[in-house]
């Protein structure tokens, strides 16, 4: 039985393009909602997302050592991820951040297509290993990783939102 293709497509994407733009406002806002909906029993104010994004930016998600990647699926824009180098070259260690699906999108395999591309990605940065830190009430997102190769490790970052620290190592 012949096997059809993927809907998902994940391809590099500038940082700084509107679809960058809009997927990352998306993704700050969902974190920040979910932030102070367990804190505040709130959503975020547009002007608390605008601070994050000040705050956060995603600039350096840009070559030469980063990217950001664009999901679609069925050619509709669905998620974004993003992998930046750590360091210096010679620690081979890239960190994911903005790891992020449109909630429709969601349950529909685009967090693989996401984390097969980030490898990839990873490789070409010349890494040999990939950390991540979120927060504790991001389940979705832990679950995720760890069902794709990722492992509790020691704090290797500091930071208000910084709870839970993964890594992965490329073979």
């Amino acid at each position: 039985m012949p096997v059809s293709p993927s809907p998902w497509t994940v391809v590099a994407h500038p940082v700084t393009d509107p679809v960058a733009a809009t997927l990352l406002r998306e993704y700050m806002t969902d974190v920040a909602d979910r932030y102070y909906r367990l804190h505040e029993g709130r959503d975020a104010t547009s002007e608390e997302v605008e601070r994050a994004l000040r705050e956060m930016p995603s600039d350096d998600l840009a070559p030469p050592d980063g990217v950001l990647l664009v999901a679609r699926h069925g050619g509709d824009v669905a998620g974004c991820a993003g992998l930046r180098r750590r360091g210096v070259r010679a620690d081979r260690t890239a960190e994911l951040k903005r790891v992020f699906l449109r909630p429709g999108k969601r349950g529909l395999g685009g967090g693989a297509a996401l984390l097969a591309a980030v490898d990839t990605a990873a490789a070409g940065l010349g890494a040999s290993r990939i950390v991540l830190d979120t927060r504790r009430d991001l389940v979705e997102a832990r679950a995720l990783y760890a069902r794709h190769g990722y492992r509790n490790v020691p704090a290797f970052s500091e930071g208000p939102y910084a709870e839970v620290w993964m890594a992965k190592d490329l073979v």
